[in-house]
Protein backbone atom coordinates (compact mmCIF):
# COMPACT_ATOMS: atom_id res chain seq x y z
CA UNK A 1 0.00 0.00 0.00
CA UNK A 2 2.91 2.34 0.73
CA UNK A 3 4.37 1.73 -2.73
CA UNK A 4 0.99 2.29 -4.40
CA UNK A 5 0.30 5.50 -2.47
CA UNK A 6 3.78 6.92 -3.09
CA UNK A 7 3.79 6.21 -6.82
CA UNK A 8 0.29 7.55 -7.36
CA UNK A 9 0.82 10.70 -5.30
CA UNK A 10 4.21 11.67 -6.74
CA UNK A 11 4.07 13.19 -10.21
CA UNK A 12 7.66 12.47 -11.23
CA UNK A 13 6.96 8.75 -10.77
CA UNK A 14 4.25 8.67 -13.45
CA UNK A 15 6.43 6.77 -15.91
CA UNK A 16 5.85 3.55 -17.88
CA UNK A 17 8.01 1.47 -15.55
CA UNK A 18 6.41 3.11 -12.51
CA UNK A 19 2.98 2.02 -13.73
CA UNK A 20 4.24 -1.57 -13.89
CA UNK A 21 5.75 -1.29 -10.40
CA UNK A 22 2.48 0.07 -9.03
CA UNK A 23 0.52 -2.70 -10.71
CA UNK A 24 2.91 -5.26 -9.25
CA UNK A 25 2.14 -3.85 -5.81
CA UNK A 26 -1.59 -4.15 -6.55
CA UNK A 27 -1.09 -7.80 -7.54
CA UNK A 28 0.81 -8.45 -4.31
CA UNK A 29 -1.97 -6.75 -2.36
CA UNK A 30 -4.59 -9.01 -3.96
CA UNK A 31 -2.43 -12.05 -3.25
CA UNK A 32 -2.17 -11.12 0.41
CA UNK A 33 -5.90 -10.42 0.62
CA UNK A 34 -6.88 -13.73 -0.96
CA UNK A 35 -4.37 -15.59 1.22
CA UNK A 36 -5.91 -13.96 4.29
CA UNK A 37 -9.36 -15.04 3.04
CA UNK A 38 -8.18 -18.66 2.73
CA UNK A 39 -6.60 -18.47 6.20
CA UNK A 40 -9.88 -17.28 7.72
CA UNK A 41 -11.71 -20.16 6.06
CA UNK A 42 -9.15 -22.56 7.52
CA UNK A 43 -9.66 -21.09 11.00
CA UNK A 44 -13.46 -21.27 10.84
CA UNK A 45 -13.78 -24.61 9.02
CA UNK A 46 -10.50 -26.49 8.44
CA UNK A 47 -12.15 -29.46 6.72
CA UNK A 48 -13.19 -27.51 3.62
CA UNK A 49 -9.58 -26.44 2.99
CA UNK A 50 -8.46 -30.08 3.18
CA UNK A 51 -11.25 -32.06 1.56
CA UNK A 52 -12.53 -29.27 -0.69
CA UNK A 53 -15.82 -27.44 -0.94
CA UNK A 54 -17.71 -25.11 -3.23
CA UNK A 55 -16.89 -22.31 -0.80
CA UNK A 56 -13.18 -22.68 -1.67
CA UNK A 57 -13.61 -22.00 -5.40
CA UNK A 58 -13.87 -18.21 -5.12
CA UNK A 59 -10.88 -17.61 -2.77
CA UNK A 60 -8.71 -20.09 -4.68
CA UNK A 61 -9.71 -18.44 -7.98
CA UNK A 62 -8.76 -14.98 -6.66
CA UNK A 63 -5.52 -16.39 -5.25
CA UNK A 64 -4.64 -17.97 -8.60
CA UNK A 65 -5.50 -14.81 -10.54
CA UNK A 66 -3.35 -12.71 -8.20
CA UNK A 67 -0.34 -15.01 -8.54
CA UNK A 68 -0.72 -15.08 -12.33
CA UNK A 69 -0.94 -11.29 -12.42
CA UNK A 70 2.27 -11.08 -10.36
CA UNK A 71 4.06 -13.42 -12.77
CA UNK A 72 2.87 -11.47 -15.82
CA UNK A 73 3.98 -8.22 -14.18
CA UNK A 74 7.45 -9.61 -13.49
CA UNK A 75 7.73 -10.68 -17.12
CA UNK A 76 6.46 -7.28 -18.31
CA UNK A 77 8.96 -5.42 -16.13
CA UNK A 78 11.83 -7.50 -17.54
CA UNK A 79 10.73 -6.80 -21.13
CA UNK A 80 10.27 -3.08 -20.43
CA UNK A 81 13.75 -2.84 -18.93
CA UNK A 82 15.21 -4.60 -21.95
CA UNK A 83 13.45 -2.21 -24.36
CA UNK A 84 14.62 0.76 -22.31
CA UNK A 85 18.27 -0.33 -22.29
CA UNK A 86 18.61 -1.78 -25.80
CA UNK A 87 19.51 1.22 -27.93
CA UNK A 88 18.69 -0.44 -31.27
CA UNK A 89 15.25 -1.47 -30.03
CA UNK A 90 14.65 1.91 -28.45
CA UNK A 91 15.31 3.64 -31.76
CA UNK A 92 12.48 1.67 -33.36
CA UNK A 93 10.04 1.44 -30.47
CA UNK A 94 9.79 3.59 -27.37
CA UNK A 95 7.71 2.35 -24.47
CA UNK A 96 5.11 5.00 -23.61
CA UNK A 97 2.69 5.38 -20.74
CA UNK A 98 -0.22 4.17 -22.88
CA UNK A 99 1.70 0.98 -23.69
CA UNK A 100 2.21 0.23 -19.99
CA UNK A 101 -1.48 0.85 -19.26
CA UNK A 102 -2.43 -1.52 -22.10
CA UNK A 103 -0.03 -4.17 -20.78
CA UNK A 104 -1.52 -3.84 -17.29
CA UNK A 105 -5.03 -4.25 -18.68
CA UNK A 106 -4.07 -7.31 -20.74
CA UNK A 107 -2.26 -8.87 -17.77
CA UNK A 108 -5.29 -8.58 -15.51
CA UNK A 109 -7.74 -9.81 -18.15
CA UNK A 110 -5.58 -12.86 -18.87
CA UNK A 111 -4.94 -13.53 -15.16
CA UNK A 112 -8.62 -13.32 -14.22
CA UNK A 113 -9.70 -15.40 -17.21
CA UNK A 114 -7.28 -18.23 -16.40
CA UNK A 115 -7.78 -17.91 -12.65
CA UNK A 116 -11.58 -18.00 -12.85
CA UNK A 117 -11.82 -21.05 -15.12
CA UNK A 118 -12.81 -23.22 -12.11
CA UNK A 119 -15.70 -20.84 -11.43
CA UNK A 120 -16.80 -21.32 -15.05
CA UNK A 121 -17.02 -25.08 -14.66
CA UNK A 122 -13.48 -26.48 -14.77
CA UNK A 123 -13.58 -27.92 -11.26
CA UNK A 124 -13.83 -31.35 -9.64
CA UNK A 125 -16.72 -30.89 -7.23
CA UNK A 126 -18.39 -33.96 -8.75
CA UNK A 127 -15.29 -35.83 -9.94
CA UNK A 128 -13.28 -36.82 -6.89
CA UNK A 129 -10.87 -39.05 -8.81
CA UNK A 130 -9.49 -36.09 -10.77
CA UNK A 131 -9.55 -33.72 -7.80
CA UNK A 132 -6.35 -32.18 -6.47
CA UNK A 133 -5.25 -33.38 -3.05
CA UNK A 134 -3.58 -30.14 -2.00
CA UNK A 135 -6.00 -27.67 -3.64
CA UNK A 136 -9.32 -29.48 -3.77
CA UNK A 137 -11.81 -28.91 -5.48
CA UNK A 138 -9.43 -27.78 -8.24
CA UNK A 139 -8.74 -30.43 -10.87
CA UNK A 140 -5.22 -31.77 -11.28
CA UNK A 141 -5.24 -31.17 -15.04
CA UNK A 142 -6.24 -27.53 -14.45
CA UNK A 143 -3.33 -27.00 -12.04
CA UNK A 144 -0.91 -28.57 -14.52
CA UNK A 145 -2.35 -26.40 -17.30
CA UNK A 146 -1.87 -23.27 -15.18
CA UNK A 147 1.41 -24.01 -13.41
CA UNK A 148 3.75 -25.42 -16.06
CA UNK A 149 3.58 -22.73 -18.81
CA UNK A 150 3.41 -19.81 -16.38
CA UNK A 151 6.26 -20.99 -14.16
CA UNK A 152 8.38 -21.64 -17.26
CA UNK A 153 7.58 -18.13 -18.53
CA UNK A 154 8.45 -16.64 -15.13
CA UNK A 155 11.93 -18.21 -15.33
CA UNK A 156 12.80 -18.15 -19.05
CA UNK A 157 11.66 -14.65 -20.07
CA UNK A 158 13.40 -12.75 -17.23
CA UNK A 159 16.50 -14.89 -17.80
CA UNK A 160 16.65 -13.82 -21.45
CA UNK A 161 15.85 -10.15 -20.85
CA UNK A 162 18.23 -9.54 -17.95
CA UNK A 163 21.07 -11.45 -19.56
CA UNK A 164 20.60 -9.36 -22.71
CA UNK A 165 20.65 -6.19 -20.61
CA UNK A 166 23.92 -7.23 -18.93
CA UNK A 167 25.46 -8.12 -22.32
CA UNK A 168 24.41 -4.77 -23.83
CA UNK A 169 25.85 -2.82 -20.89
CA UNK A 170 29.11 -4.77 -21.06
CA UNK A 171 29.45 -4.11 -24.81
CA UNK A 172 28.90 -0.41 -24.24
CA UNK A 173 31.49 -0.42 -21.45
CA UNK A 174 34.06 -2.09 -23.71
CA UNK A 175 33.24 0.39 -26.48
CA UNK A 176 33.78 3.30 -24.09
CA UNK A 177 37.08 1.81 -22.90
CA UNK A 178 38.25 1.47 -26.50
CA UNK A 179 37.52 5.17 -27.02
CA UNK A 180 39.44 6.08 -23.87
CA UNK A 181 36.38 7.40 -22.05
CA UNK A 182 35.27 6.86 -18.45
CA UNK A 183 33.16 3.77 -17.87
CA UNK A 184 32.21 4.17 -14.23
CA UNK A 185 28.55 4.75 -15.03
CA UNK A 186 28.25 1.63 -17.18
CA UNK A 187 30.18 -0.45 -14.64
CA UNK A 188 27.82 0.72 -11.89
CA UNK A 189 24.75 0.06 -14.04
CA UNK A 190 26.00 -3.40 -14.97
CA UNK A 191 26.62 -4.28 -11.32
CA UNK A 192 23.21 -3.00 -10.26
CA UNK A 193 21.38 -4.91 -13.00
CA UNK A 194 23.32 -8.09 -12.21
CA UNK A 195 22.45 -7.83 -8.51
CA UNK A 196 18.81 -7.13 -9.29
CA UNK A 197 18.52 -10.05 -11.71
CA UNK A 198 20.14 -12.42 -9.20
CA UNK A 199 17.71 -11.21 -6.53
CA UNK A 200 14.78 -11.74 -8.90
CA UNK A 201 15.90 -15.27 -9.64
CA UNK A 202 16.44 -16.17 -6.00
CA UNK A 203 13.10 -14.70 -4.93
CA UNK A 204 11.21 -16.45 -7.74
CA UNK A 205 13.05 -19.73 -7.13
CA UNK A 206 12.36 -19.74 -3.39
CA UNK A 207 8.72 -18.70 -3.85
CA UNK A 208 7.37 -20.57 -6.86
CA UNK A 209 9.54 -23.70 -7.05
CA UNK A 210 7.82 -25.33 -4.01
CA UNK A 211 4.40 -24.56 -5.49
CA UNK A 212 5.49 -26.09 -8.80
CA UNK A 213 6.80 -29.14 -6.94
CA UNK A 214 3.46 -29.42 -5.15
CA UNK A 215 1.60 -29.44 -8.48
CA UNK A 216 3.89 -32.17 -9.81
CA UNK A 217 3.33 -34.15 -6.61
CA UNK A 218 -0.42 -33.65 -7.01
CA UNK A 219 -0.31 -34.96 -10.57
CA UNK A 220 1.67 -38.09 -9.66
CA UNK A 221 0.03 -38.82 -6.33
CA UNK A 222 -2.49 -41.67 -6.05
CA UNK A 223 -3.22 -41.52 -2.31
CA UNK A 224 -6.23 -39.95 -0.61
CA UNK A 225 -6.40 -36.94 1.71
CA UNK A 226 -6.28 -38.84 4.98
CA UNK A 227 -3.12 -40.73 3.99
CA UNK A 228 -1.25 -37.46 3.40
CA UNK A 229 -2.46 -35.64 6.48
CA UNK A 230 -0.78 -33.66 8.04
CA UNK A 231 2.59 -33.58 6.24
CA UNK A 232 1.35 -32.61 2.77
CA UNK A 233 -0.80 -29.82 4.14
CA UNK A 234 2.04 -28.42 6.23
CA UNK A 235 4.03 -28.27 2.99
CA UNK A 236 1.11 -26.49 1.30
CA UNK A 237 0.93 -23.92 4.10
CA UNK A 238 4.68 -23.31 3.87
CA UNK A 239 4.32 -22.78 0.13
CA UNK A 240 1.60 -20.19 0.72
CA UNK A 241 3.81 -18.48 3.30
CA UNK A 242 6.68 -18.23 0.80
CA UNK A 243 4.38 -16.69 -1.80
CA UNK A 244 3.22 -14.16 0.79
CA UNK A 245 6.83 -13.31 1.62
CA UNK A 246 7.32 -12.65 -2.10
CA UNK A 247 4.61 -10.01 -1.84
CA UNK A 248 6.73 -8.34 0.86
CA UNK A 249 9.98 -8.78 -1.07
CA UNK A 250 8.78 -7.35 -4.40
CA UNK A 251 8.30 -3.76 -3.16
CA UNK A 252 11.74 -3.80 -1.54
CA UNK A 253 13.37 -5.33 -4.59
CA UNK A 254 11.81 -3.13 -7.24
CA UNK A 255 11.80 0.12 -5.27
CA UNK A 256 15.56 -0.43 -4.82
CA UNK A 257 16.17 3.05 -3.38
CA UNK A 258 14.68 2.80 0.10
CA UNK A 259 16.14 6.17 1.11
CA UNK A 260 14.53 7.84 -1.90
CA UNK A 261 11.22 6.19 -1.00
CA UNK A 262 11.54 7.49 2.55
CA UNK A 263 12.33 10.97 1.24
CA UNK A 264 9.21 10.88 -0.95
CA UNK A 265 7.09 9.87 2.02
CA UNK A 266 8.56 12.65 4.17
CA UNK A 267 7.91 15.15 1.37
CA UNK A 268 4.31 13.99 1.08
CA UNK A 269 3.90 14.26 4.85
CA UNK A 270 5.19 17.82 4.80
CA UNK A 271 2.73 18.92 2.10
CA UNK A 272 -0.19 19.56 4.50
CA UNK A 273 2.06 21.56 6.85
CA UNK A 274 3.33 23.71 3.96
CA UNK A 275 -0.20 24.35 2.81
CA UNK A 276 -1.22 25.46 6.31
CA UNK A 277 1.73 27.86 6.47
CA UNK A 278 0.91 29.25 3.02
CA UNK A 279 -2.71 29.82 4.05
CA UNK A 280 -1.58 31.52 7.27
CA UNK A 281 0.70 33.88 5.33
Amino acid sequence: CTVIFTRLATRDLHKPISILFCNLAVSDLFTSFSGFWISMLFITNPDITIFGSKDMLAPYALYTASILSTIYNLVSIGIERYLAVAESMRARFRVARNHSIAVVFINWVLAFFLGCLPLMGWNCLHAERSSSVLYSPFCVNYLVFIAIPNVVAAFIVPLFTYLRIIIILRKRKLRMQACGQATGTYRSAETQVARTSISIWLLALVSYAPFFAGVIFDATNQRCHTDLYPGAYIFRNCTATLITLTCLGNPVLYTLRLRALGAKLRALRCLPANRVRACAI
